[in-house]
């Protein structure tokens, strides 16, 4: 069997070196990433925007590392994980792969130094100490900096959402400032889940249009701060049409993802 963590995973032996189990999960990929890459240009040409403006992040976590290899042979170049524990043994295992890896889930201070091995981009920054932390285990690492996006938790602003991760909206740019002013970080810019609670419950075209003016008042401050993470595999057109440059896409992709361990 063909080495599936090496860096050329679609050199010209792979396809005929894989089992008929991973050649069709292989071919199943591929088709489910055929209909999402669709989806984004379809939604791209109705906002007229040009495909390039999105980027597809394709969410792998609960998924085995074997995925992401199959992935990396189909082309995709951004994979995102959102518990370290799984993260930071699939990373390793990919590490010859051309991957960007985006850390996405809630992050606790105690993961960090993990973290930062292995992740280009942290979506998740919500608190002065997460960056501060981030910060040191930077420099600890001597690694380049590390690109941050403030989630904003848009139920928030409602007074909804207590306890759940992000940022209301009215204290984004504080932690941009904050981010931005920090050694080692680069404040890159905004990421946001459609909320569950509060008046945008439900309507994602109007959170993730929240979030673009939100996005244009931290550009503001800091014009090189031009992501706007949004959009899942639900929603990623209102994502599309409301300015997101990055859609994180699990299910439809990978399929119904395996219990939690």
């Amino acid at each position: 069997m063909t080495n599936l963590y090496g860096p050329e995973p679609g050199g010209p032996d792979f396809l005929a070196a894989l089992t008929d189990r991973q050649r069709a999960r292989y071919e199943e990929l591929g088709t489910n990433l055929e209909v999402v890459e669709r989806r984004i240009a379809d939604a791209c040409a109705a906002a007229g925007r040009a495909r390039e403006e999105v980027r597809l992040v394709v969410v792998t976590k609960t998924h085995p590392a074997e995925d992401t290899a199959l992935l990396a042979a189909l082309g995709v170049t951004d994979v995102a994980e959102n518990r370290d524990q799984d993260a930071a043994p699939k990373a390793e295992t990919c590490r010859e792969l051309p991957l960007d890896w985006h850390f996405v889930g809630q992050l606790q201070t105690n993961k960090v130094r993990s973290v930062v091995r292995y992740a280009n981009h942290v979506h998740s920054v919500d608190r002065l100490r997460l960056v501060e932390s981030l910060a040191a285990a930077v420099r600890n690492a001597g690694r380049p900096p590390l690109g941050c996006l403030v989630q904003v938790a848009l139920d928030k602003e409602a007074g909804e959402g207590e306890g759940r991760a992000g940022v209301a909206p009215g204290e984004v740019l504080a932690l941009a400032d904050a981010i931005a002013d920090t050694p080692g970080l680069r404040m890159d810019g905004v990421m946001t889940v459609a909320p569950l609670a509060g008046p945008l419950a439900g309507d994602p075209a109007a959170a993730f249009a929240r979030l673009a003016e939100i996005a244009t008042a931290v550009r503001g401050s800091h014009p090189a701060a031009t992501m706007v993470s949004a959009g899942m595999s639900g929603d990623l057109e209102q994502a599309v049409a409301a300015g997101a440059t990055h859609v994180r896409v699990g299910t439809a992709v990978l399929g119904v993802r395996p219990t939690l361990r």
